[in-house]
């Protein structure tokens, strides 16, 4: 699968009640990845609620990623996202085989991302660009990196942190494989909305 295009990230605070018609939307809109990421500890929930995105994800040609949980992303056989401190990316690959996609939060630090390729990471991930919600504070990210890493680095990139239809045009034109967008995609009023995101994010793959 090639790894381009709008990549979704679930937020279960913002998605409460609404996290199948919502990620369908982005599906239909065009999402490439999805990423499930839900820090509770209700692990019933999350098994049921990762199987019905995963069904969503096949029938829309897209991808499931589990965010920081390698043993529900083996027990699904999908991909798997892992940031610093959350586990040994060779160790997942080793788990999860040759096959899935797995990403690694690299910060705003070219040797991270270097470290994560050898390790056998699939795409690297690069943030906080902008102010964002899911994890305010000041940037940590500019543009002069992507230029860096994409000079650098021969696996997708993807930027994230504060992503909006805005700004995204600017990270796209400076290297960015993906886009992944948390509020910027689901932070709306309908579902109709997120589906009408998606797909204006999704174009500017295009004209790119």
């Amino acid at each position: 699968m090639k790894l381009r295009g709008l990549y979704a990230i679930t937020d279960s605070e913002l998605l409460k009640g609404k996290l199948l018609p919502y990620v369908e939307a982005a599906l239909k809109g065009g999402a490439k990845l999805l990423q499930y990421r839900d820090k509770s500890s209700d692990d019933a929930r999350r098994l049921r609620e990762a199987e019905a995105l995963r069904e969503m994800c096949n029938r829309y040609g897209a991808a499931l990623i589990i965010n920081d949980d390698a043993e529900l992303a083996a027990r699904l056989g999908v991909g798997l996202h892992l940031g610093q401190g959350d586990g040994s990316l060779s160790v997942a690959r080793a788990l999860l085989g040759r096959k899935a996609i797995i990403g690694g939060t690299c910060h705003a630090q070219l040797a991270l991302a270097e470290t994560a390729a050898k390790e056998g990471a699939s795409y690297v991930a690069f943030g906080r660009f902008f102010n964002s919600s899911t994890k305010p504070g000041a940037p940590a990210a500019d543009i002069e990196l992507l230029d860096a890493a994409r000079a650098q680095i021969t696996l997708p990139i993807v930027a994230i942190g504060g992503v909006t239809l805005d700004n995204a045009p600017a990270l796209i034109a400076h290297g960015a494989s993906m886009v992944a967008v948390v509020h910027g995609l689901f932070g709306a009023d309908s579902a109709a909305e997120v589906e009408h995101r998606a797909r204006a994010f999704s174009a500017l793959f295009i004209a790119n």
